[in-house]
């Protein structure tokens, strides 16, 4: 919103405030005729046999557009403070135009709470929607439709009827003028503006109406009068039931079409009715729900192409002569490995990693690769493709130009109250309220709140090392335990020590997760409410870095560790690494850390999405039914419908927050750490489709109906989708060359192999060191040797102990290092160079939307011109026409005068 359109809201409140209420029964400012005397304004109107689940008035014209509640006790001293400011907002509220009507206590199902249901009429929408620059229908929309598509037919289970789909014809449409609304195609002033619209209109009346003044500053706002109890609740209703249709003939019955049509499971096939959602809930959770259809979509692509790269390895996982190698008593069972842990544990044959180094082909193969290098191309046209998709949504939903004219410059309440100095604006050139902002207060704010995000960072840093902590202290306790225990034996060959250990400690990590995350949720909001950001796009802009920043890290840090830390500092048995010189570093499994950063992400990512789910189906669920419960003795007797949404749980303004962090995190899974875990996108997809029924499921049944926004893209998210798919290339080059074990046998099998016709044999030997036991430490030398071994070998690239060079690197080790630094640079700048011209290629707006939009502007201008030159002909008609009478008038007197002088 401008600020000429603050200055006019805050106009309209002012001048009604200084006419008493006198002026403002005129022709824009209605009052009810019947008045309590002890609630000035509030109809007291006798109660017509009407329906409990009605969303109008006694008077069954008027649709309550929002509903207030709160309790009270007279007898309380803080009441009687409450219930001031209750008569004094209730009173502003009716000079702004509102008309409002109240349930007294003993009519509601608990006999405590009063509701105050609000309507606005047409006068106070049409003000406002010229203020807050609302885009109406001006000309039905002449542009041909686009030609059908000959597959069309093939996707037609896939559809919706039209009627969903498209609830509304398409129009041309322009801001709204109050002055000029014969322009617009009003053909009933009770229907013109949506509910959607509507309620938005009274929530930014509430959340700017005054309430008293305290030190010479004005208090104002619906949500300081919720946060200080004198209100309990503010929302707005919705339509009917979801399970069935209202009986009253004005009610559209949205909630119900949208339940049957888009919030059921069984209707997961079917496309998402974008028009009705947004017509209903608004923009801003309409794009949501366009984006998060979109995603799922594309998610479908890349899980078919994962799918069949597990399935490569799935089948070739017999044929994996390394893991043939591992698994053969005559190879495997004759090769003696060094202790996993110091002293208790002892010497053990190679072949007992048989099954998971035949698993772990499964996800380290040449599919491998490949996936990786096509996620870097996917993760590009999705964000392209996106780009052009919410294009097409900004055009058909009137959004082009709405964020730089409102959503920048609409203040919040809570900044505005703060406001005590006077500054020209630079780009309106009008004076406007600042606040004012010591240096000492703004850097101390500042440094505390920076203090905070490091110390809450430091917090997940510290559980982290706790958690390696744990898998150092518990690897040799399993190791000892499994190798020492005749009756573990037989499960030792799947449960190994390093596969029990990340399981494990995966799970505890997780438990950390949701700990801190829980914690942390709270201290940003209390950070950011703080900073008292200017706008609401500021505040959730600066909400969002801080809580991707904290989740990035609270997420991510443990499968960084598993990819590019485990098993990269461990040493050799004669000078192993420790951590703190306690713990000895872990050490991979002679297949390759690949399968334990799977199952750390299969962890993580999958528990996620179960606790998510959990979160937001059966939560909201059982709370429901719990605030519910006396109607359920007799649901044919339905309290009313103010009551029914006061008992639903609410959808606050980070209500889609939390949604967008919960897929973008999700995003950061199948993107970051793709190359370990080709199912990742699969495991996504069936989680989306699950998501969007469950989200759409618990906004049409499980909350009160969300107060109408605007918003015309993802936000910031766009920009944090961007930057996680940049570094997405770096990390599944990193986890190919360093974590995975197929540059090593690249390498060996194009320098080091010996025998032409089966190149990879005797690969597993040339992996594996050799280590003369009499040069362990006194710290390391097992307690006992029952096989009496002299020599080990342990997984590394180091000259054996009877060499000139004694346990230094070999040329070996060296020339895979370079080629994994070679295969690094070539794959992130072959994807790069891809993904930059796929981007270039891809135009963001589509030829079509940009032809409609020209022509949209074009019309627009023409009728307005037409209409102001069609003003000014009859003003010049309507002054002909008076200079004419005005001759006619002296010509008749002229007449006399000469007769009488004759």
């Amino acid at each position: 919103m401008s600020r000429s359109g603050q200055m006019e809201h805050e106009t309209l409140i002012e001048m009604s405030a200084t006419t008493d209420g006198e002026d403002a029964n005129g022709p824009f400012f209605e009052t009810n005729s019947n008045v309590d005397s002890d609630n000035p304004g509030i109809s007291e109107i006798d109660k017509h046999h009407q329906s409990k689940d009605s969303v109008f008035f006694r008077d069954g014209l008027r649709r309550i557009d929002f509903v207030l509640s709160y309790t009270d006790d007279p007898n309380k001293e803080t009441d009687k403070k409450k219930a001031e400011r209750r008569k004094e907002f209730e009173s502003n509220l009716i000079k702004t135009g509102l008309e409002l009507e109240t349930e007294d206590k003993k009519e509601s199902e608990s006999g405590k709470i009063y509701f105050i249901k609000i309507h606005a009429p047409w006068d106070v929408l049409s003000t406002y929607a010229e203020v807050l620059g609302i885009k109406v229908p001006i000309k039905e929309n002449d542009i041909d439709p686009p030609r059908e598509n000959p597959l069309d037919c093939l996707l037609k289970p896939f559809k919706l009827p039209n009627h969903v789909m498209y609830p509304e014809p398409d129009y041309f449409t322009a801001a709204f003028s109050k002055q000029k609304q014969e322009l617009f195609l009003i053909n009933d002033q009770d229907t013109f503006f949506s509910p959607a619209t509507r309620n938005r209109i009274v929530y930014y009346i509430l959340s700017r109406c005054p309430y008293g003044t305290e030190e010479g500053k004005k208090k104002f706002g619906i949500k300081r009068l919720q946060n200080n109890g004198t209100y309990t609740s503010a929302y707005p209703l919705h339509d009917c039931q979801y399970w069935k249709k209202a009986k009253e003939e004005l009610c559209h019955n949205e909630r119900f079409t949208l339940y049957t049509q888009w919030a059921k499971f069984a209707r997961f096939y079917k496309e998402q009715p974008l028009d009705l959602i947004r017509k209903y809930y608004g923009e801003k959770i309409g794009i949501y729900f366009a984006w998060l259809g979109y995603y799922t979509e594309m998610l479908f692509y890349a899980a078919v192409v994962g799918f069949f790269c597990f399935l490569y390895g799935w089948i070739t996982m017999d044929d994996n002569l390394s893991s043939k190698e591992i698994c053969s008593p005559d190879i495997g069972g004759q090769i003696i490995m060094c202790p996993l842990c110091d002293k208790t544990c002892e010497f053990w044959k190679l072949n007992t990693t048989c099954e998971p180094s035949r698993y772990s082909h499964m996800f380290d193969n040449v599919a491998t690769l490949f996936f990786a290098i096509f996620m870097g191309i996917w993760v590009t046209l999705f964000l392209e493709f996106w780009k052009r998709r919410q294009a097409r949504l900004e055009y058909e939903w009137d959004l082009v130009d709405f964020e730089e004219e409102q959503q920048q410059l609409q203040l919040r309440p809570e900044y505005e109250v703060k406001c005590t100095q006077k500054r020209k604006n630079p780009v309106t050139q009008e004076i406007e309220m600042v606040m004012r902002r010591s240096a000492v207060n703004f850097f101390g704010k500042l440094f505390l709140c920076w203090m905070s995000i490091v110390f809450w960072i430091s917090l997940i840093i510290a559980s982290m090392i706790a958690v390696i902590v744990y898998r150092l202290a518990v690897y040799a306790a399993f190791a000892s335990i499994m190798e020492n225990n005749d009756a573990l034996r037989p499960v030792s060959s799947l449960l190994t020590p390093q596969l029990a250990t990340s399981v494990t400690a995966s799970c505890l990590n997780f438990i950390i997760i949701m700990i801190l995350n829980f914690l942390y949720e709270r201290v940003a909001i209390w950070i950011t409410d703080m900073e008292i950001p200017r706008t609401h796009l500021e505040y959730e802009n600066r909400l969002t870095m801080k809580m991707f920043l904290f989740q990035f890290v609270n997420y991510y840090s443990s499968c960084f560790y598993v990819a590019f830390f485990k098993g990269k500092f461990v040493g050799y048995p004669a000078e192993y690494t420790y951590m703190f010189n306690v713990w000895r570093n872990e050490e991979c499994d002679p297949a390759g850390c690949l399968i334990e950063l799977t199952t750390q992400l299969t962890i993580v990512m999958a528990g996620k999405q179960i606790w998510g789910n959990i979160q937001e189906a059966i939560v909201p669920y059982v709370l429901n039914w719990w605030g519910s419960r006396k109607a359920r003795n007799n649901p044919e007797d339905l309290y009313s419908r103010w009551e029914q949404d006061y008992d639903l749980q609410t959808f606050g303004p980070l209500g889609l927050f939390y949604e967008y962090l919960e897929m973008v995190i999700q995003f950061g899974f199948i993107t970051l750490f793709v190359a370990s875990f080709p199912l990742a996108p699969l495991l996504a997809l069936l989680n989306n489709i699950l998501e969007i029924r469950v989200d759409s499921w618990k906004l049409t049944t499980q909350f009160r109906r969300p107060i109408a926004s605007k918003a015309h893209s993802i936000g910031v998210w766009q920009e944090i989708l961007n930057g996680m798919a940049v570094l997405s290339v770096v990390t599944n080059a990193f986890i190919v060359a360093f974590t995975s074990d197929m540059i090593p046998r690249l390498v060996y099998f194009y320098a080091y192999t010996e025998n032409m016709d089966s190149r990879m044999s005797g690969y597993i030997n040339s992996s594996l060191s050799f280590f003369d036991v009499v040069d362990f430490s006194n710290n390391s030398m097992p307690i006992e040797n029952e096989m009496n071994i002299t020599t080990c070998r342990y997984r590394d690239y180091r000259y054996p102990p009877d060499h000139g060079r004694k346990y230094l690197h070999t040329m070996q080790y060296w020339h895979i290092l370079a080629a994994k630094m070679a295969f690094i640079i070539i794959m992130e700048h072959v994807v790069f160079l891809v993904k930059f011209f796929v981007a270039w290629l891809i135009p963001d707006v589509p030829s079509e939307v940009k032809a409609r939009i020209k022509r949209e502007k074009y019309l627009t201008q023409k009728i307005l011109h037409e209409y102001e030159l069609c003003k000014w002909q009859e003003k010049l008609r309507e002054k002909s026409n008076c200079a004419e009478a005005a001759r006619q008038v002296f010509a008749s007197k002229g007449k006399v005068q000469l007769s009488a002088a004759m």
